[in-house]
């Protein structure tokens, strides 16, 4: 027994039922508000299409601000419009202030829907050099030649000559020093890593933050040392 598919259908005709009387609740109120021939049908698609933009908006790149602003209006259009419809209000003497809402709907939707669809998405990275600054090479101390020992005069030809000095040995070259990172980066980037495991549920590697970051795979690993 496919009894998943069953369910599946269940949802949808559920879902079919309450799209199709949600949209006769809000034709019909457009209508009763004097909007009528096609503008009353055009009135449920464009809430219902706004809630439905909002939620994917939500579901896809996580909460918002500005998505959730435009679900609840939506959705409180719709509800209103299935509670007036449910004899709470005479639809043969509609209140002018509902006339009003209905009438300024589009302009409202038309901006919802603009705002969702062209809106910046996630945070911007702050700017990095394009170029870090190297730390300049140490100059490596050669040992020095020393002056050839002075020949005795021939009045002393029995001191016996001194021995060489050692000669130093050369430095060892300091290590690179770490580049600096700018706190505005290790802040954006702790945002990225915490947004990163709350939606997979495990801590961003070094090589996901330097995709998500754009900066060189060096300071990559100084900021993710830092996040550690």
């Amino acid at each position: 027994m496919a009894r998943p598919a069953f369910r599946v259908d269940a949802v949808l005709v559920q879902a079919v039922i309450a799209g199709a009387l949600s949209f006769a609740h809000l034709h019909d109120l457009a209508a009763a508000a004097g909007q009528d021939g096609w503008k009353a049908w055009a009135y449920p698609i464009s809430v219902d299409l706004l809630l439905v933009a909002s939620w994917r908006r939500l579901r896809s790149e996580g909460p918002s601000r500005l998505a959730w602003c435009w679900f609840v209006i939506a959705l409180v259009a719709s509800l209103g419009a299935n509670v007036a419809t449910a004899g709470l209000l005479d639809l043969e003497q509609v209140p002018a202030w509902l006339r009003i809402l209905v009438a300024a709907w589009p302009a409202l939707a038309f901006m919802g829907g603009t705002l969702l669809a062209h809106s910046a998405t996630g945070h911007p990275a702050p700017e990095v050099p394009a170029t870090t600054s190297e730390p300049e090479p140490v100059p490596s101390h050669e040992p020095e030649t020393l002056p050839a020992a002075v020949t005795e005069t021939e009045d002393t030809p029995g001191l016996p000559a001194a021995d060489p000095l050692p000669a130093p040995e050369p430095a060892a070259p300091a290590a690179p020093a770490a580049p600096a990172v700018p706190a505005a980066l290790v802040d954006h980037a702790r945002k990225v890593a915490a947004d990163y495991q709350t939606r997979t549920g495990t801590p961003i590697d070094t090589d996901t933050l330097r995709a998500r970051l754009g900066v060189p795979p060096q300071l990559a690993h100084t900021i993710a040392a830092q996040l550690a």
